[in-house]
């Protein structure tokens, strides 16, 4: 993937093939005609004679630099257009949607009574129904599909939404007065459903369920308030955590994000794991109930590492992060799942266990993505004896152009400082992907002093904010990190940053690994560079 030079390493298919024609038969059809009655055939479909093709679309085929996630492949031909015209890489917003204002249109601009509009969305089939709750930006339009969605509460004196009514299952449990789930979820993600019905819905502590506000963070100036939320019964093994904008502090756009909320997610990130991470090796957690003061973080950080440090090394049973960030949602009418986002902007976390223990009593290393990495590295350093993140680091800073012109942008690079780079990967596992890395050693966050970690809040955000600003809506970010307990000072915490975009669905192809792209990753990263200047 990479050369000893420094430089990626990129393979060009110059297709040139002769086919031998095997067809018994011709099926010569009409299919239509022109304006001017020319008719249209399908004759060049039934060629007489053997094929032959002198020069098919070119394609770059990119080993990615992690081979376990694969290979990249850009077709030419569609690269070729965007690099011509790059302010053309981006996604065109939604226009506004509403179903009743364009039924009073169809009248006349007559005004419709609140009865019939009910009665309009009273004969929707259910498909139609989530298709206009995922797409409708009429906040009228959308009330009327909560009260058709849910047992809503009203405040008799003003008539706003004070909550929603419960009741009682099978099973005794209290739960809500949902009338349709999937109309529900699809409409509570939705922007433009007014704040006071997303409150009472979906966003009130509790309302979605007993889980428990174990952490929080408060701005000195208020405009920032983070909750963190302990999920017991998880899918993660022993539970996770999750960092969610409280229901004061409404966020469902990565462009309303401050960097005192991303610092204030992110916190209470590195909170948690240092917190649990000192509890587990004997060292003492402050006694007071509350935040722990960025100081009194990097106090606590700079204990656990002397005592890992310790000789013999005080043994993890939990040594290792999970990280992650589902932003945005999409629901097709089809009942399809789009992305598995949640009620405003939140990300998860949780502790990975050095081992999982099997039926038969032994003990078998527990999974975390980063092990990949690890196993990779060690292996690149075998094989060429040089340390792979450094020589990513000289690939990416001495990058030339994919189709090998001298002519245009040549740079992967979209921002960075002392402490990060952020960065278009040479081999996009997703079409648009953005990778995050530091640019010194750092494999983890408890190698992340206090200016490490800022630094990468900031990019973190930075980079959801531009693709969101190229009209991305839903982007899937991981966290790749070393083990706390390894040695390997090579390994570097490295972050991807996944969009999800219309017309690329995942397929047999993506299945194999093998990623399709119609885009220059330097091309990619000049955008984002304007799209970054757009934004301050």
């Amino acid at each position: 993937c990479i050369g000893e030079n420094g430089q990626f390493i990129v393979g060009v298919h110059k297709p040139e093939f002769t086919i031998k024609n095997l067809r018994d038969h011709d099926h010569f059809a009409s299919l239509g005609q022109l304006e001017d009655g020319t008719v249209v055939d399908n004759t060049v479909n039934f060629p007489g004679d053997d094929l032959y093709e002198p020069c098919a679309d070119i394609i770059y085929e990119i080993a990615n630099p992690f081979p376990f996630r694969g290979t990249t492949y850009i077709n030419s031909a569609w690269a070729d257009t965007k690099a011509a015209q790059p302010e053309t890489i981006k996604i065109s917003a939604p226009e506004p949607c509403s179903l009743i204002q364009n039924f009073e249109r169809f009248k006349g601009n007559k005004s419709t009574g609140i009865e019939d509009k009910k009665a309009l969305l009273d004969i929707l089939p259910h498909p139609l129904l989530i298709a206009l709750a995922q797409a409708s930006s009429d906040p009228e339009e959308l009330i009327l599909l909560a009260k058709k969605a849910c047992n809503i509460l009203f405040d008799p004196r003003d008539r706003t939404p004070s909550g929603i009514r419960f009741k009682k299952n099978r099973q005794r449990a209290i739960i809500p007065d949902i009338y349709d789930y999937e109309l529900f979820e699809v409409l509570v993600n939705n922007k433009y459903l007014p704040d006071d019905y997303k409150n009472a819905l979906v966003l009130k502590p509790g309302v979605q369920g007993k889980n428990e506000i174990t952490g929080e963070y408060l701005s000195q100036n208020g405009n920032t308030h983070v909750f963190e939320y302990l999920r017991r019964n998880s899918y993660i093994p022993w539970g996770h955590f999750a960092s969610n904008m409280a229901n004061d502090a409404i966020r469902y756009s990565a462009l309303e994000l401050s960097l005192e909320d991303m610092k204030g997610i992110r916190h209470l990130y590195y909170q948690r794991a240092f917190v649990r991470l000192a509890q587990s090796i004997g060292i003492n957690i402050p006694g007071k109930r509350g935040c722990l003061a960025q100081k009194e973080l990097e106090d606590l950080r700079s204990k656990i590492l002397i005592k890992l440090e310790l000789s013999p090394c005080t043994p993890l049973e939990f040594n290792s992060t999970l990280w992650g960030w589902n932003f945005g949602f999409g629901f097709a009418q089809s009942g399809h799942r789009l992305h598995a986002s949640h009620q405003m902007i939140h990300q998860q976390n949780a502790m990975v266990p050095k081992y999982v223990q099997t039926f038969s009593g032994k003990m078998s290393s527990s999974f975390a993505c980063g092990d990949l990495i690890r196993d990779f590295i060690e292996q690149y350093k075998r094989t060429t004896g040089k340390p792979f993140f450094e020589t990513y680091l000289t690939a990416i800073k001495n990058n030339t152009r994919t189709d090998g012109k001298t002519i245009g942008e040549s740079s992967l690079i979209i921002m960075e400082d002392d402490h990060t780079i952020l960065f278009a990967p040479k081999a996009q596992v997703s079409e648009w992907e953005l990778q995050l890395m530091p640019k010194t050693a750092c494999g983890n966050i408890l190698e992340a002093g206090t200016h490490m970690r800022e630094s990468l809040d900031r990019a973190i955000l930075t980079a959801v904010k531009v693709l969101e600003s190229l009209g991305v809506q839903m982007v899937t970010t991981i966290e790749f990190s070393k083990r706390f307990d390894s040695k390997n000072c090579d390994q570097r915490l490295l972050y991807s940053f996944l969009p999800i975009l219309p017309h690329a669905p995942a397929t047999f192809s993506e299945a194999q690994l093998r990623w399709i792209s119609g885009c220059y990753p330097e091309d990619f990263a000049h955008i984002c560079r304007a799209a970054i200047n757009n934004l301050k």
